[in-house]
């Protein structure tokens, strides 16, 4: 893919704390920055914060998380994260996103969240307008399972 592909684009400044002594992104911080443009991508999409979920009862729970390393960021590089739902199920979706410093590509990464009753402990249904706001923004097809 490229960043183009993505409708959601978030972008994000390493800060010096996430680097190591050569100013190089400890590899861990990249899930946070993943985090964070899952988290303004739902904000895109006017879906409400994790407080408001789990106040009515229910939250996405992370189900798979993956990254695959191709590059290493470095203190003040401004990045772009491109994100985006790439499927949509019952009560999972499935989002995929790249990391980019200015042309090139040093992540990609895959996200899949399954939307949870709390009190029961398992997936339940997305909520329709949720379903239809992630339908109309993506222009993706929705899965059957």
């Amino acid at each position: 893919m490229a960043l183009t592909d993505f409708k959601f684009v978030c972008p994000l400044r390493v800060r010096w704390a996430e680097t190591d002594p050569v100013g190089v992104v400890f590899n861990g911080h990249y899930a946070s920055y993943i985090h964070v443009a899952f988290t303004e991508y739902l904000r895109a999409l006017g879906w409400p914060n994790a407080i408001a979920q789990q106040q009515a009862g229910f939250v996405l729970y992370v189900r798979k998380s993956t990254i695959e390393y191709l590059g290493s960021a470095h203190f003040d590089d401004a990045l772009e994260i491109g994100f985006r739902c790439a499927s949509l199920g019952r009560s999972s979706l499935r989002f995929v996103q790249e990391i980019y410093c200015g042309e090139q590509l040093l992540i990609t990464g895959e996200l899949v969240y399954v939307y949870t009753d709390i009190a029961l402990g398992k997936g339940v249904a997305i909520p329709e307008d949720w379903r239809a706001s992630v339908l109309a923004f993506e222009k993706i097809a929705q899965q059957t399972s």
